[in-house]
């Protein structure tokens, strides 16, 4: 059996490799449930179903937005047409439609695998491939991200399309298949509109090896799925094409510190952490190795990567779309490095203890991670509001909290926006302002955390006739343990009481 395994892995590693990272992936879709950031629910699933509800929307003008927010909508557009199309089928419950979506991006992100590998085989040689395959499948935080809604990942399958086509086709004379080449790495742009920085350094690479023709081809390529797709829709919405990445540049321009910010090695740091030392050493040593021999890998992301280094505002999930490129170069960099290393030709009980380690670790996050849910408490406090099926207005209490935190309506189907009582706007102020501006009254309170619970009940029951205890929602056990590393990882358990008025 053992053998016959073997003999089948060694016929078609290939298969294997995409076998089992669609296997976790499949897992994270069914189990993983909940959004990982803000951006990747609030951005593109509620306006998706916003629009298509014609609920009140502060991003879309059809919908009340006076201005552009500087957020592409062509990714929640795709969104919107598959919500439209589930709906014709009636297909409205938003856990099925969110598991459906998921399961799509699983299958979707199996093109990062593929084209890793082939992009390896081309440079390089086939065990090399199998390893940066083995990587992109099943590296521990790749089959969570993977279902996600993340710009960041959705805009890597263009750009590694790209290169590789770029990469396949460098000895041709049709100059004209560059076009197609460059209009395919414009779709990522559509999605994130920081790769222009990486389709700009793939140009580049072209323009120093003297390639001028295709540059040129590539260029009016980019340029013509960008005008058409990111021009397009946002003439479709405002009338005027481009409205969104003029807002979007300017906003940066002008608010960019307002962000989470660090210093210019805050993401090298991340990397070193992110890809298990000594696993990130050795893929660093290779990409500095192998740089100027592989450019057109290594000058796009390193352009990338060096301009979020230095821009002001650094969050995690800004590196994404260049990890692939970093894993590719730096198996094959790393690879070729140790082929002619003395130092590691005699020390291979020590390099495979090293290679055990990674494997070890590894494992176990990919195991605890993939299928754990994220900010899975709020998902559930609204989908509880929804099956019960009365609740229009409720109100959030974050007294024990600096101001108040967004909760996913998407999940409820009622668009009007929670009250909320806060350290700012008391209880008693609360309820004072609903009675004087003759406001819809909320019919359930809840409260986020344990902290002064009863001492935040009582100051709430003092202004009402009674609170009646429903339902305790916890936070999920990645949620727990995201919290319990850094406590700005706000993931709450919530308290759902009714509310008794005099």
């Amino acid at each position: 059996m053992k053998s016959a395994i073997s003999k089948f892995y060694l016929e078609n590693p290939l298969k294997c490799i995409v076998a089992i990272g669609l296997l976790f992936r499949l897992v994270a879709a069914i189990f993983s449930e909940g959004y990982a950031f803000q951006d990747d629910h609030f951005l593109i699933i509620e306006v998706a179903q916003q629009w298509l509800d014609k609920a009140p929307s502060e991003l879309l003008p059809q919908l009340g937005a006076k201005v552009p927010s500087g957020h592409s909508f062509f990714y929640p557009g795709l969104h919107y047409w598959f919500f439209k199309f589930l709906h014709a089928l009636g297909i409205d419950n938003p856990n099925t439609k969110m598991l459906l979506v998921r399961i799509i991006h699983a299958f979707y992100s199996m093109t990062i695998v593929l084209l890793g590998y082939k992009i390896t085989s081309l440079i390089s040689n086939k065990k090399n491939a199998e390893t940066v395959g083995w990587i992109l499948a099943i590296f521990w935080i790749f089959p969570l991200l993977s279902v996600r809604n993340l710009i960041e990942y959705v805009c890597i399958p263009p750009l590694m399309l790209a290169t590789y086509l770029i990469l396949k086709h460098q000895n041709t004379t049709k100059f004209f298949t560059f076009i197609g080449i460059g209009f395919v790495a414009g779709i990522a742009f559509s999605f994130r509109f920081q790769t222009i920085l990486f389709i700009g350094g793939m140009g580049l690479v072209l323009l120093l090896q003297k390639e001028f023709q295709k540059a040129i081809m590539f260029g009016l390529g980019a340029l013509i799925s960008i005008v058409l797709i990111q021009g397009g829709v946002d003439y479709l919405i405002w009338n005027k094409p481009f409205a969104e990445f003029i807002e979007y540049t300017n906003y940066n321009l002008h608010h960019s510190g307002e962000y989470p910010n660090g210093p210019w090695y805050n993401y090298s740091l991340l990397i070193l952490g992110l890809f298990i030392v000594p696993l990130s050493f050795y893929l660093i040593w290779g990409n500095i190795k192998a740089f100027r021999k592989y450019l057109m890998l290594s000058l796009p992301w390193f352009i990338f990567f060096i301009f979020h280094s230095y821009f002001p505002n650094k969050q995690e999930r800004f590196v994404l779309p260049v990890l692939p490129f970093f894993i590719i170069l730096g198996v094959v960099g790393w690879n070729e490095y140790l082929s002619k290393s003395n130092f590691w030709s005699n020390r291979g009980k020590l390099y495979q203890s090293t290679l055990t380690w990674i494997l070890c670790v590894n494992m176990f996050l990919l195991c605890f991670l993939t299928p754990a849910s994220t900010k899975i408490s709020k998902v559930r406090v609204m989908n509880y509001f929804r099956e019960r099926g009365e609740v229009s207005h409720f109100v959030l209490e974050t007294t024990q909290m600096w101001g108040s935190v967004l909760m996913p309506r998407y999940y409820h189907g009622v668009w009007n926006l929670p009250y909320t009582i806060t350290q700012e706007f008391s209880a008693a102020q609360f309820f004072d302002s609903v009675a004087v501006l003759k406001k819809p009254r909320p019919s359930h309170v809840v409260f986020a955390e344990p902290k002064d619970l009863y001492k935040r009940i009582s100051l709430v029951k003092a202004q009402v006739k009674d609170l009646i205890f429903e339902k305790e929602i916890e936070s999920s056990y990645l949620d727990k343990t995201m919290t319990w590393l850094n406590p700005v990882n706000v993931n709450q358990t919530y308290y759902i009481y009714r509310i008794v008025y005099k």
